[in-house]
């Protein structure tokens, strides 16, 4: 009996709302509704507690994170840097070569500098068995002893 006076209750309201030409729905309606409780200051300083744990343990995450992937970080920041200075450098090279005096000394300083190379080294037979040995010198420098790689 109580739902049919409520839905009368109910029914009653519209019909007085839909004459005012809004739909109101009732308190009755409204309870039947879930609510959530009203936030207060303890969810509030549990949260706060929470960001602020965390933010306290942020260098420990961020130190275990790198120490657990040093090599890799350092290749791909490697990887990076090398790329942004072929980039730096090619740009300053274009940007040099667009200057038209600059370049044409340029050309003139590698073509001198190819001249005096050859008549230095190559023209007599002394002086190329000199680059011979400053050659091989300096690829024992780098590589090492040609022994060691021959097993002997």
């Amino acid at each position: 009996m109580e739902t049919q006076e409520q839905a009368q209750y109910i029914h009653q309201d519209v019909d007085a709302s839909e004459s005012n030409g809004t739909a109101v729905l009732d308190d009755l309606a409204n309870d039947s509704l879930p609510k959530l409780p009203p936030a207060t200051e303890t969810q509030w300083q549990e949260f706060s507690d929470k960001v602020a744990v965390f933010l306290q343990r942020l260098p420990e995450y961020i130190g275990g994170f790198f120490n657990q992937y040093k090599a890799q970080i350092t290749s791909v920041a490697l990887i990076f840097a090398a790329l942004i200075s072929v980039k730096i450098v090619l740009a300053i090279l274009d940007a040099i070569d667009d200057i038209p005096l600059i370049a044409f000394f340029f050309e003139l300083v590698g073509i001198a500098y190819v001249v005096w190379f050859i008549s230095r080294y190559l023209l007599k037979v002394s002086t190329r068995q000199e680059l011979v040995s400053e050659i091989n010198s300096f690829k024992k420098q780098i590589i090492g002893n040609e022994d060691t790689f021959s097993g002997n």
